[in-house]
């Protein structure tokens, strides 16, 4: 794509956004807004018809023989999935559990067309799984892999990863060459044709569901009264204030559902290509640009308000944003004329970064984890469900 192109496509999706959360109140973003509700509804009888299909067997899940793990949301992008998924697989995998990550790959890089030809003409049966890691070693690089997969690969050694859109194929996959008995689905909420015995559903507490409206108009995947298939609600993002509208709203969808609270926490500060690694403190009165290619950049350049850094400089970028060296230039040629001290991204940015690049100054990366505030036992209680089945059982699941 050329960059005239990218830069084009990029505006409209921008625009795009802007009218989804009402920024825009011209006359076109009305005209606009218009025609994203029309395919609204449009979406919303797709995707209502399809889980009326499987939940009446009329399509039919493909079970695997092993324990499946479910962790995805109702909206698109921005819930702090995969600090859950990892926290949740390292949990699994401490307690004597052979795990796998199945994950579709979103916005990797595609094998070339010739390759799927070459294949279809040489084998019967469909190309196995990318495997991302395999548990011991990351044979995929980000752009390869997708950004999640190539993070959980590399911060969970021991953990199998794999991208296919078909996770049947992968989990199978993973049984048979992996050995595996726990198959973690990554953002697999709607993805019917391989059903979970744990349904962990993630939501957004700064921004649980949008305007309400399913996509394009909205953020919604699916009706809000859809939680009612969870096993479990993870409220992410939470400043430890409760939100008793929220939790109602839950309660009134899936009855009885637990839920655990949990916050992103910093941890410290990783210089990209090197081994330095300093401390939260080091922000403090720092002058920093920072830069951004997620969902929510808002929530980025908070943590570095809270801890003492000087924004002189941002970008913000779209989510999974492919970075090339015209944008690289751009941020130094930014953060020296606003004499910014370092560069600041985010991890899952970081992983898109060529390694070779070489920087006029320092560039550093923000790492996150997950901590439980509330529901610590039910957290734990979920790892003992798979872990430990009561008499042999498996987890009852919430259709």
């Amino acid at each position: 794509m050329s960059s005239w192109l990218k830069k084009k496509s990029n505006a409209l999706e921008l625009y795009t956004i802007d009218v989804i959360l009402g920024r825009r109140a011209d006359t076109g973003a009305a005209i606009y807004g218009a025609f994203l509700q029309v395919m609204s509804y449009l979406f919303s009888g797709v995707a209502q018809l399809r889980f009326w299909l499987y939940r009446n067997r009329i399509l039919h899940d493909q079970p695997l023989g092993c324990l499946v793990v479910v962790v995805g949301n109702l909206t698109v992008g921005g819930t702090g999935k995969t600090p859950v998924v990892e926290k949740f697989a390292r949990a699994l995998q401490d307690r004597g559990r052979k795990v796998a990550i199945l994950s579709r790959g979103y916005k990797s890089k595609k094998p070339p067309l010739w390759k799927k030809w070459w294949w279809g003409l040489t084998h019967v049966e469909e190309p196995p799984p990318r495997i991302v890691s395999d548990g011991q070693n990351v044979l995929l690089d980000s752009e390869q892999a997708g950004d999640e997969p190539y993070m959980l690969a590399r911060n969970l050694p021991g953990v199998v990863v794999l991208v296919d859109k078909n996770r049947v194929k992968s989990g199978a996959f993973a049984i048979k060459r992996f050995g595996c008995d726990t198959l973690v689905l990554d953002d697999g909420f709607q993805y019917l044709p391989l059903k979970g015995q744990l349904n962990l559903l993630l939501v957004d507490k700064t921004n649980p569901f949008g305007n309400g409206h399913l996509l394009p108009r909205g953020i919604l995947r699916e009706p809000i009264k859809h939680l009612r298939r969870a096993s479990y609600v993870f409220l992410t993002k939470s400043n430890g204030e409760r939100d008793n509208e929220l939790e109602a709203l839950i309660q009134k969808h899936n009855p009885g559902v637990d839920t655990i609270e949990c916050a992103h926490r910093p941890q410290y500060l990783q210089r990209f290509g090197a081994d330095e690694r300093q401390p939260l403190s080091f922000l403090k009165g720092r002058r920093v640009l920072a830069f951004c290619g997620i969902a929510t950049p808002e929530s980025f350049e908070k943590f570095l308000r809270d801890l003492g850094a000087r924004i002189v400089a941002r970008e913000r970028y779209l989510d999974h944003y492919r970075y090339g060296e015209e944008d690289f230039v751009e941020l130094t040629e930014m953060a020296r004329h606003e004499d910014a001290e370092c560069l600041i991204t985010t991890e899952k940015d970081a992983v898109r970064i060529p390694v070779e690049r070489v920087w006029d100054r320092p560039v550093y990366y923000l790492r996150l984890e997950i901590e439980i505030l509330r529901g610590a036992a039910d957290f734990d209680e979920a790892v003992s469900r798979i872990c430990f089945p009561q008499n042999g059982s498996r987890p009852p699941v919430n259709d």
